[in-house]
């Protein structure tokens, strides 16, 4: 009877053990589906339009750290480009559910106010502003004025929301009316130095002119700036300007082909494998690629080469450099080790910036849902705050910064939509100024 009472105790104390010891944890982050995680990345980088905006203007902060050392003279400071992103952003948000719409329209007619009485010449914004004031902060001592390129990022995003509200309440009709007359005020054909050479000038400056003489010449980020140019209903550029400036008669279109994937238009940097990967997305935030074709190139072929390019390189990885793979890919411009730095093939500093793989859901799903997986499942929280994830990382320098970049953030939310439903593409193309502005230059689409 010893015997059997002692092993019935061993037994029984066994069983209390086992059932006392903690259960294996499973990580939670690999039970979400691919549509749950789609909704989760874009309501947390939604957030950073929303919860992070400017407390008086409505636009979005220029960066926002969550490191220590952040400059204090950036925190008041809204940028214009990036809010032109942030308004298609608000947008989804709306109709994926985050904010409601009452919401919604209450932040855009606070945008919309900032607009109308911030610092503007000859209806062009600045690349910054302060907050309070709505006065110009310079981005650079020669570039205190109208920045045209950061105005077309403004530009696509009202278009968009015009479209979005149109048919709606005597006071969001309203409100399109207003929207129309920024539109409308913004003389782009200024930026010709009102009319005399057919190409833009990124820069004007009450103080400096000219003096930054930036001529804007393809193919980069900036086919929105001569499309929005060209759509203009009051100061449209002809389409010389176009031709000749932007496309360099002719000169931009120059093929080059790497593993059977061909660019047609020639970069001013990355060489075979294409300059940084913004170039693919902020051009198309509104912009429809999928059909769109002009007689330099088919764009939704050549965005879709160039992502892969990109991706292809980073599997190559002939610098060598830890955490460049096929699930770990995404040269494009973003904060560095040493500054912010526009990553591309030739100028790889061992950094990868999330914003490039998952702002192209629309080209490469397949290959940016594994990028999305691998970022927000195996890199955790040294990737993953409160606005999503993080600026950029470098694995090989042991590098998280806690940053964030309106301008990255952005199109991660809009294009991820635009992946999924065409939204913000179905609103923008429907735009009848863009339709005569895309006649005009010769694009089918």
């Amino acid at each position: 009877m010893n015997r059997i009472w002692i092993f019935t105790l061993a037994l029984f104390l066994l069983t209390i053990t086992q059932a006392c010891e903690p259960a294996e944890e499973t990580d939670i982050r690999t039970e979400l589906s691919d549509e749950e995680l789609l909704d989760k990345v874009q309501e947390a980088t939604f957030q950073y339009f929303w919860d992070g905006a400017g407390p008086n203007s409505g636009l979005a902060r220029e960066r926002y750290w969550i490191d220590e050392d952040y400059p204090h003279e950036d925190r008041p400071v809204v940028t214009s480009g990036g809010s032109g992103f942030g308004l298609m952003a608000i947008i989804v948000g709306i109709e994926r559910g985050f904010i409601t719409r009452e919401e919604g329209l209450e932040r855009f007619e606070q945008i919309i106010e900032f607009l109308e009485t911030a610092d503007r010449f000859n209806g062009v914004w600045p690349h910054w502003w302060y907050d309070e004031t709505g006065e110009t902060r310079p981005f650079s001592p020669r570039d205190d004025g109208a920045d045209i390129v950061e105005t077309s990022f403004v530009a696509q995003g009202l278009i968009t929301l015009m479209e979005y509200l149109r048919d709606g309440t005597v006071r969001e009709q309203a409100l399109v009316d207003r929207i129309q007359t920024l539109w409308e005020e913004i003389n782009w054909n200024w930026h010709t130095k009102n009319g005399e050479e057919n190409v833009l000038y990124w820069h004007w400056s009450p103080n400096h002119e000219w003096a930054m003489d930036h001529e804007i010449r393809g193919y980069n980020e900036s086919l929105i700036t001569y499309v929005m140019a060209a759509s203009s209903p009051t100061y449209p550029i002809s389409p010389e300007v176009y031709h000749e400036g932007w496309a360099r008669g002719s000169e931009m279109s120059q093929s080059t082909t790497y593993e059977g994937l061909t660019l047609t238009l020639r970069h001013n940097r990355g060489g075979k494998y294409g300059g940084p990967l913004f170039w693919a997305h902020y051009s198309y935030l509104g912009l429809d690629p999928r059909d769109l074709e002009d007689e330099y190139a088919h764009y939704w072929e050549h965005n879709v080469n160039h992502t892969l390019l990109n991706r292809l390189y980073c599997i190559e990885n002939p610098e060598g450099y830890e955490g460049y793979g096929e699930h770990s890919w995404g040269l494009t411009s973003s904060y560095s080790v040493s500054g912010y730095s526009a990553h591309s093939a030739d100028n790889d500093r061992g950094v990868i910036t999330p914003t490039a793989a998952l702002s192209s859901f629309p080209y490469t799903p397949e290959y940016s849902m594994q990028a999305m997986r691998y970022f927000y499942e195996e890199q955790g929280d040294r990737l993953w705050g409160k606005y999503g994830f993080y600026d950029a990382f470098s694995e090989t320098e042991d590098w998280f910064p806690k940053r964030y970049l309106a301008i990255d953030q952005g199109p991660i939310v809009i294009m991820i939509e635009n992946h999924r439903t065409g939204l913000l593409w179905d609103l923008f193309m429907q735009n009848k100024d863009v339709q005569n502005g895309l006649d005009r230059l010769g694009f089918s689409y």
